[in-house]
């Protein structure tokens, strides 16, 4: 436990920052190896093609939800639940977390909430303290180049600097979506001193190497139901090391996801009344 209380470890992004001192080069993963990045991308293509067709229609636009979860959206709860990768999908060395997380904003509407996701400027204040300092490094119409620094505390804290490629679109007035891929993850060393730098890829820990990230929004029923399904690419965890790092790379897709589901929908721009500090349902 003393040594615990001593780890320092640079690095996360809507999300995370990792600064790793007492693990030392025990936990270095440097980059992901070629086989568990084309099955990352092969599992990621996947899932981008069914909201591909999900997003074609009115029908089924938001997925997965039955009348009894549609109830409980509208008690102000979550519905969160984890999605099991597909068969085949090799990542030796990694991790693939796949989540997905529903809610309902009472009184907004789909522009309400486009806008929201578009005001990066404010992203630091709506979604504090995970999101620490967030840019618009060009955009064009629908399309984004964003830069956001992260922070994520779970036993250890994790900072990286984090960009990504964004690009929104909609079927009509009250049917919308976006998609975000991570371009660039950077562990920070040292965040917020005098010292601070971003690590080496021999020197990063592998607390995170992908963030994609899909919202689908729909307005109906006197508010907008929002979902969000977040990908992200971890390191596997070393063999005698789950009791220190399982905790952090198990974990924390879920809570971020849930953490971000609640900030987005609880801001007072959408004039949300539902949704409070109720626990999640599903699993």
């Amino acid at each position: 436990m003393r040594a615990m209380k001593t780890w320092k470890v640079a690095g996360w992004a809507v999300i995370g920052a990792v600064v790793l001192g007492g693990l030392g080069p025990v936990c270095r993963a440097e980059e992901p190896g070629a086989r568990a990045l084309a099955g990352f991308a092969t599992y990621v293509g996947g899932v981008e093609r069914r909201l591909e067709g999900q997003h074609g229609s009115t029908e089924g636009f938001v997925a997965g939800l039955t009348p009894e979860e549609t109830a409980r959206l509208r008690r102000g709860e979550l519905v969160v639940e984890r999605l099991t990768a597909a068969s085949g999908v090799e990542l030796p060395g990694a991790m693939l977390h796949h989540w997905r997380g529903t809610a309902f904003a009472a009184g907004a509407t789909a522009s309400d909430f486009e806008r929201l996701l578009k005001d990066y400027g404010d992203y630091p204040a709506r979604f504090a303290p995970q999101v620490v300092r967030a840019r618009v490094l060009g955009s064009g119409g629908d399309d984004f180049k964003v830069s956001m620094r992260v922070r994520q505390k779970h036993v250890i804290t994790v900072v990286m600097d984090t960009d990504y490629d964004v690009q929104f679109g909609r079927l009509d007035g009250r049917h919308g979506w976006s998609r975000s891929r991570s371009t660039r993850i950077a562990e920070i060393s040292g965040a917020g001193t005098g010292k601070e730098r971003a690590l080496t890829g021999a020197e990063e820990h592998g607390f995170l190497w992908r963030l994609d990230t899909y919202w689908s929004w729909e307005e109906r029923d006197g508010g907008v139901y929002v979902q969000v399904e977040s990908i992200s690419l971890t390191r596997a965890i070393p063999v005698g090391l789950g009791w220190a790092i399982g905790p952090f790379v198990e974990s924390v897709p879920r809570e971020s996801l849930e953490f971000t589901l609640r900030a987005a929908v609880k801001s007072r721009e959408l004039g949300n009344k539902g949704i409070g500090n109720r626990e999640g349902v599903g699993g």
